[in-house]
Parts: structure tokens; sequence; C-alpha cells
């Protein structure tokens, strides 16, 4: 695997005014009409002369190459003169947003779910970019959709589904990212591609289990709240009943206490009012 070189070649305007004066000479040339000489000038001019010439505009590099051979890699910005033998392929170094498109995959439970992810990536080695791989563009799209599939079969969709996990796709949030930054850097390094950023960007259920996964979410929220409302409604009886006995209001048996809590119990922990009785009995008759 080819590494970067790295290479200043000297500034263009001196070429330039070389190039300039040899046309001018040219043409001075045929004007005389030393034709022989005119044309030599001139195939000298802007076959050997001319072609060396490039530009580099910022975040920008060029990539030379010899009869077949990495010759170096320019990369500050400016007007250079190199080799004109060699061959010049440029090759930004700008940062790209790679916007995936939605995946329908499985999770770790065996879910079929939907993700996509927004990716930020520039090339940051153009001699691995250049001669590791085929087409660095192709590469970053195909093994981005490969790590984003391999995510989302790491790990749950969420905690509902495996109460142990430690990570879920949607409570993960930061760690999900970073881990997905982490395996594209390792996936992307070959072709020289640095990753700036890698975020999740769309993650739901899929169509035809979202409406019964919605039901699961809603049934598992009001067992959470008929779970908060029980342990706190057997708090106030508890605390009742002792205050009773402390102050001595009154006295009840056992069960006259089964049947406190019962009604404090129905009375708490409810949907609706209670509606009062009015017992004008006893509780025995």
């Amino acid at each position: 695997m080819k590494t970067e070189k790295i290479i200043q070649p000297p500034s263009g305007y001196l070429t330039l005014a070389i190039f300039l004066l040899l046309l001018i000479g040219g043409i001075y040339l045929f004007a005389i009409r030393q034709f022989a000489w005119a044309s030599a000038v001139l195939v000298i001019d802007f076959i050997l002369v001319l072609p060396g010439l490039i530009i580099v505009n910022p975040n920008e590099s060029k990539v030379l190459t010899l009869f077949g051979k990495y010759v170096g890699t320019v990369k500050s910005e400016g007007f250079f003169w190199v080799n004109p033998l060699t061959t010049k392929k440029k090759l930004s170094l700008r940062a790209r947003n790679l916007n995936g498109q939605q995946l329908k995959v499985n999770d770790k439970m065996g879910n079929p779910i939907e993700i996509a992810a927004v990716i930020v990536w520039q090339v940051k080695e153009t001699a691995k970019a250049s001669f590791a791989v085929e087409d660095y563009l192709q590469y970053v799209n195909i093994q981005s959709e490969a790590a984003v599939r391999h995510l989302a079969n790491s790990f749950a969709y969420d905690s509902l589904e495996d109460e142990n996990a430690q990570i879920t796709l949607k409570d993960g949030a930061e760690k999900v990212n970073n881990l997905l930054e982490e395996e594209l850097n390792e996936r992307l390094s070959r072709a020289g591609i640095e990753i700036i950023e890698a975020r999740i960007s769309h993650l739901a259920y899929a169509q035809e289990i979202a409406s019964a996964m919605l039901q699961r979410q809603q049934a598992a929220a009001v067992i959470a709240a008929r779970k908060l409302i029980v342990e706190g409604a057997v708090g106030m009886v508890e605390m009742a009943l002792e205050r009773l006995s402390e102050k001595e209001i009154v006295k009840l048996d056992e069960e006259r206490k089964a049947a406190m809590v019962s009604n404090l119990l129905v009375v708490l922990c409810g949907d609706r009012n209670a509606q009062p009785v009015v017992n004008t009995g006893t509780l025995y008759n």
C-alpha cells in the first residue's frame, strides 16, 4: 500500500515567464522566416514547459505519477511547475457529507427496524485514496452502509427488548455514535479516509411492527405508572394505620384493619373519584 509523499515543487511564475519568452521568440522566428527554429522553440514551449504548470486551490491536492510510478502529492495551494510528463490527478481535501439512505435491518433481538446515518468525512491520505481502492467515493458509500448495518445488528432497539443491555440504539445516543465513528474509521483507513463525525439521523421500528411496538410501549408505561401508584398507596395506608395507632384515635382489630386497607387502596389506586358511602350500621351488620 502506497504511503503519501508530500512534495513542494518550484514556483510556476518563473516558468510562466520562460514560457512567454519562448512564445515571443517563436513568433519572432516565424516572422523572420526561420520556420525550423520557430517550430522547435514552440514545440519545446507547448510540450515541455506549459504542461508542467499547475494550480492547486485551497483544500485541494494534485497526485503526480510518472510512467506508472507514484511521484508525490502537492498539497500546498498556489502556482507551481512540475515535470510535464507526469500525470496530474486532482483530489479534493474538503469535508463532505454523506446522507445515508434508510436501511431496513434487524436489531440484536431480531426486530426489523429502519436506520440511517449522516457521516462527515474527508480524504486524509491521497496516495491510499488514489491507489489502494478502485473508487474511493463508492468505497465510502458501501463501507458506510455496511458499518450502519453491523451497528444495528449489534444492539437492541431499546431496553424493553433487552433489559440487561447497557447500550441500546434508542437510548445509547453519544455512545452509539462514537462506536459508529470508530468502526467507520477502521473500515475506511485503507482508503485514506478520515471520519470527522458520524450520527444516527433516523431510527424507528419497521412499519409492519411499528403499531404493535407502540402498543407495547404504551402498556409498559401504564404498568410502570400503576406500579408507582400502588407503591405510593401502600406507603400512605401504612402511615395512616401507624398514625391512628399512635394517636389512639380508634382501636382496630385485624378485620377492621383489613377493611380499612381495602377501602383506602380502592380510593388511592382507582381510575375514578371515589363515591362516598355512609354506613349507618356497624361493620358486622
